[in-house]
């Protein structure tokens, strides 16, 4: 025989379409599935669907916004960790209280543009988003000062103060010896 000729392979696949062929009625389409072509939209399911995507878009841009509280409460954690005294760690968590809010400020926009429409009011929740992060620049604000980093005593700023007048001389005296 030559190679190839008259025998069938076990492991070939028919590619065709089963739909079509009579055999696959003998197996019940599973629940839910209908092999009728798809319905045509009309304009309530439309409206609907929209109306769903509007909601949708909101309730995430909320989410969104209040992200930042999450990282509060952790950035507060890890500030009581590193103790009120200043090491590399302290100053580190400090740096990185102050560096992302102020990064995430930057980029509102950018943060709230896949909510952008015309249907979902994102005023509020970028109010909120930029609130939060504010008070997130509060605590690490907060931490510089009671690790005494911040400027606030009258004593941090004695290099800038003029030499008190003198008011009163005194001279003479005997030598001993």
């Amino acid at each position: 025989m030559e190679k190839g000729k008259g025998l069938a392979r076990r492991w070939a696949v028919e590619l065709h379409d089963a739909s079509s062929s009579p055999s696959s009625s003998a197996f019940p389409d599973p629940p839910g599935f209908t092999r009728s072509a798809p319905e045509v939209d009309d304009a309530a399911t439309a409206r609907q669907r929209k109306e769903a995507e509007a909601t949708w878009k909101g309730q995430k841009a909320w989410e969104v916004a209040q992200a930042p509280f999450k990282n509060l409460m952790m950035m507060g954690f890890m500030m009581w960790m590193a103790g009120s005294t200043v090491h590399l760690f302290s100053i580190g968590i400090v740096f990185s209280a102050l560096w992302q809010p102020f990064n995430a400020l930057r980029s509102v926009g950018k943060v709230f543009e896949p909510f952008k429409d015309p249907r979902v009011d994102t005023l509020a929740p970028k109010l909120l988003f930029i609130a939060l992060n504010l008070a997130a620049m509060g605590l690490g604000v907060w931490k510089l000062n009671t690790l005494g980093l911040l400027p606030t005593n009258a004593s941090d700023w004695v290099s800038s103060l003029s030499p008190a007048r003198e008011v009163e001389y005194a001279g003479g005296g005997i030598p001993l010896i």
